[in-house]
């Protein structure tokens, strides 16, 4: 059992932080989204959005693309290659500790 345990060590602390979890999660299930939508969606303040957006940005799993809707800005962000492949390799993680711990 502790060796299953260690395993919440080799989780991806990029995406573990709850904050940037919901923001991958609502993202894997959509091509792209909004600014506004993922606010809405994952419950986090602009500021924190913005904060988290940048870091998953920088690292390389998301897309940041900052367009106009008619003359108002509008911010979406869709995940990359790479985010998805570690998203899903964190998801699937996560349900292998999951059932083994069942």
């Amino acid at each position: 059992m502790p060796e299953k345990i260690d395993d919440l060590y080799s989780f991806d602390r990029m995406i573990h932080e709850p904050a940037r979890l919901a923001i991958m999660a609502v993202l894997w299930a959509c091509e792209s989204a909004d600014f506004k939508y993922l606010s809405m969606a994952t419950g986090l303040s602009k500021g924190n959005l913005s904060a988290q957006l940048k870091k998953l940005e920088k690292e390389g799993y998301l897309q940041i693309t900052k367009t106009f809707k008619g003359s108002y800005p509008n911010t979406s962000a869709a995940l990359t290659k790479d985010g998805r492949k570690a998203f899903d390799a964190y998801r699937r993680s996560y349900l292998k500790l999951a059932k083994e711990l069942s």
